[in-house]
């Protein structure tokens, strides 16, 4: 005998007669199965939505990828003034060079007065001086060494010529094999457009071939300042490490099985350090920071970075702002819980732009984050105990697992306030990494494990550079001199 259908008594139930009573329970059977699939239905219509509704905003997919659709986050409001330097403002135009970079000095005296027409004459001890810059016409320097073989009149031997040490042995020399390097770094073109502007600009015809065995030598140069960047990194008190996709072929055999492949950086105060792999694993990251780190990590939430300890990370806030933009996104109590957390966020970054332009000290700024701090983590803990109530793939659902997700790291997230010198984002390395971003979307990638190591070191040697303020052509051409003919190859490291 069925049991009667919820609301309806035993007796009553019983008394009905059984048609009516296999007829009552077949529809309530449909009425569940109908109540299952429009739940089944209205939880995949929301995660659909939420992944149409994917943007730079609430995900890690980039800018690029957001579509002429996108409406980006209210900017805002104009100040009402017009564009461009305003009343009063210095300007920033170009400055006169010292008169030591003059190369020549043109004088130009008025004949007659302006006014009454008299002949005028005399030197004006401090005229107006205006200087015009110009590039003369470039052209290389090209010098021909013929070595000569001669018979000797005694026993009929002949002798040939060889060239000086400080000869190269290839046909081009370390100032013009620095330009290709730099042109494949620091302005990431591609091997067509390198060949036309060497053309355009020195008028050198160089092959793709040729283009490609210059790096390469410049690779090997670069392998030993490589190194001690990369030992110095690992011994800084503060490292920010991200990682990006980077293709890599399999000219060289070495990547059969098409692995995508990873660049990764690790940015410190005074050197950057790319490492460019197969994998986007713990291994790949302990390869790039070494088993013995010892600072502190400012990263994202990636897997690869859990075998640290958690007072040894800081995890990005820029990346935890887009998680909290998709949180209060949802429909539901998952948008009141995302505003909570989202309005937290943005009273911690006041007080911390506060404490950065010097309104407020540092123990002004730990004092007025605790609260917020406090807040911020009951929040989470507030939505784990309600948990998931609606089964496992609810957007609800997706809400309190990554709540659960950031309690489990809650002390990753407020390093910065407790060391000082560290920022709480990794905006540092994203930056680095968009040059190797660039270069991949103009070349594609590399097509052997020699062009990846060639990349991440000209990258390494690049970005270094330039954060100490260096000459990278110049530090190019004297690594090539040292290398190929002797000497003190220079360093990465910063002048003690």
């Amino acid at each position: 005998m069925s049991s009667p259908p919820a609301g309806i008594p035993e007796a009553d139930w019983l008394s009905w007669p059984p048609e009516a009573r296999q007829f009552i329970l077949v529809q309530q059977h449909e009425i569940e199965q109908l109540r299952s699939q429009l739940t089944a239905l209205a939880t995949e219509l929301a995660q659909l939505r939420e992944r149409i509704g994917r943007s730079s905003r609430n995900s890690s997919k980039p800018p690029s990828s957001d579509g002429p659709g996108f409406k980006p986050p209210e900017q805002r409001k104009g100040s009402g003034s017009q564009r461009g330097g305003q009343q009063g403002h210095p300007g920033s135009g170009p400055e006169l060079l010292p008169i030591e970079r003059v190369d020549e000095v043109v004088d130009h005296h008025p004949d007659a007065c302006r006014r009454c027409g008299s002949l005028l004459e005399g030197e004006d001890p401090d005229p107006l001086r205006h200087q015009v810059i110009e590039i003369p016409p470039i052209a290389p320097v090209v010098i021909e060494h013929r070595l000569h073989r001669l018979i000797c009149p005694c026993c009929s031997t002949s002798t040939c010529a060889t060239l000086p040490a400080d000869v190269e042995d290839s046909p081009y020399g370390p100032r013009l094999s620095a330009l290709v390097g730099l042109l494949g770094s620091a302005f990431p073109l591609s091997f067509s457009k390198t060949q036309a502007l060497l053309d355009q600009l020195l008028g050198i015809e160089m092959s793709r071939g040729a283009i490609a065995a210059i790096r390469e030598r410049i690779s090997a140069t670069l392998e030993h300042p490589m190194q001690e960047a990369l030992v110095f990194a690992r011994q800084q008190p503060v490292a920010y490490v991200d990682e990006t996709g980077a293709p890599t072929g399999n000219a060289d055999g070495n990547n059969p099985t098409g692995k995508r492949g990873w660049q990764w950086v690790m940015v410190t105060a005074a050197v950057t350090v790319f490492i460019q792999g197969l994998s986007r694993s713990t291994a790949a990251a302990i390869e790039l920071l070494g088993s013995t780190f010892g600072g502190i990590v400012v990263s994202d939430r990636f897997s690869a970075y859990n075998h640290l300890p958690l007072n040894q990370r800081q995890l990005c806030w820029a990346h935890l702002i887009r998680d909290l933009a998709a949180i209060a996104e949802r429909p539901g109590a998952s948008a009141e819980f995302g505003d909570q957390l989202l309005s937290l966020q943005q009273q911690l970054f006041e007080q911390w732009h506060r404490y950065k332009d010097g309104s407020i000290d540092w123990p002004a700024l730990q004092q007025s984050c605790r609260p917020i701090r406090q807040a911020f983590e009951a929040t989470l803990q507030q939505v784990v105990e309600l948990g998931a109530q609606r089964g496992e793939r609810t957007p609800w659902a997706s809400t309190v697992r990554t709540c659960r997700k950031l309690l489990k790291v809650t002390g990753a997230l407020w390093t910065f306030l407790e060391t000082r010198g560290i920022e709480p984002t990794n905006n540092a390395a994203e930056r680095a990494l968009r040059q190797s971003v660039i270069q991949r979307k103009i070349s594609h990638g590399v097509q052997s494990t020699k062009g990846a190591i060639c990349r991440s070191r000209l990258l390494t040697v690049t970005t270094s550079l330039r954060q100490q303020g260096r000459d990278v052509w110049q530090f190019l051409e004297h690594a090539w001199i040292a290398h190929h003919r002797g000497g003190v190859m220079p360093s990465l490291l910063p002048e003690p």
